[in-house]
């Protein structure tokens, strides 16, 4: 094929990729309003399952007690005219992308399997699979742990007793997504390094001379997320980083032993 069959192939490949795209951003419209109650906006009340785990804890544990004993609610304010319009559409769009993830995946991988050989196709499978488990183990990390996490803290903190905290839509749909999406690319972090252990830019070796250094950048990193002073929130946080870490280094194939001098 010359190049601009390739490129004719590639316009219908994106071509598919936008109606599916479409498609799913349209029946993610149609539900949003319901999602968006129950899903979205959970984090927002006492009974989310974080929140019952942390008074659970608290209540139970005589090492952290009063662990999340203050119950928490947030509601969020729609300080534009415009914003639930459109906070409606974004968050469509975002739920489309995290839905259609695999199948754009897929399409994209239609479009450039034909010139791979056969043994490069093999192992590209096993990291399209790999690559979507972690990823939407990470959506749910962040979900489920990382951004309550944060919108407790952010939400509870207090400059001054005269400052009454109003928390916008706006700013808890933004905050909401970043987390959540940042958490599913984070955890991407084992398969880039399996990818640069199997181009020989990463060497097992390298996870184990810098161990030490990682733990302490990874709590300073935890404690950036969940600043909030006591060890379950911080450790909460470090223990999924850092299993990422040594998971990682699980998968950089360990190097071969140099041959014994006959």
């Amino acid at each position: 094929m010359s190049f601009w069959d390739h490129l004719d192939v590639l316009r219908g490949v994106l071509f598919r990729v936008a109606v599916v795209l479409f498609v799913l951003g349209v029946a993610a419209f149609c539900v949003m309003p319901g999602v968006f109650d129950s899903v979205i906006l959970a984090p927002c009340r006492p009974d989310f399952p974080f929140y019952r785990l942390l008074d659970y804890i608290g209540t139970h544990s005589p090492v952290l007690q009063g662990v999340g004993s203050e119950p928490f609610s947030l509601n969020p304010v729609s300080l534009e005219l415009t914003s639930q319009f459109f906070i409606h559409m974004s968050a469509s769009c975002w739920a489309a992308l995290v839905l259609g993830f695999p199948i754009v995946l897929y399409l994209l991988w239609g479009f450039v399997s034909p010139a791979l050989y056969e043994h490069e196709r093999r192992g590209i499978r096993r990291a399209f699979v790999f690559g979507n488990v972690m990823f939407y183990t990470g959506v749910a990390t962040g979900y489920f742990l990382v951004f309550p996490l944060a919108l407790r803290f952010l939400a509870t903190y207090s400059l001054s007793p005269t400052i009454s905290g109003v928390v916008s839509l706006d700013s808890y749909m933004d905050n909401f997504f970043t987390l959540i999406m940042l958490m599913g690319a984070v955890f991407e972090l084992p398969l880039l390094a399996w990818l640069l252990g199997k181009m020989g830019l990463l060497t097992r070796s390298f996870f184990g001379r810098y161990r030490r250094h990682a733990i302490v950048a990874l709590l300073i990193v935890a404690g950036l997320i969940t600043p909030t002073g006591d060890p379950f929130t911080l450790f909460a946080v470090f223990i999924p980083i850092y299993a990422l870490w040594e998971f990682s280094a699980r998968l950089v194939p360990a190097p071969e032993p140099a041959p014994e001098n006959a």
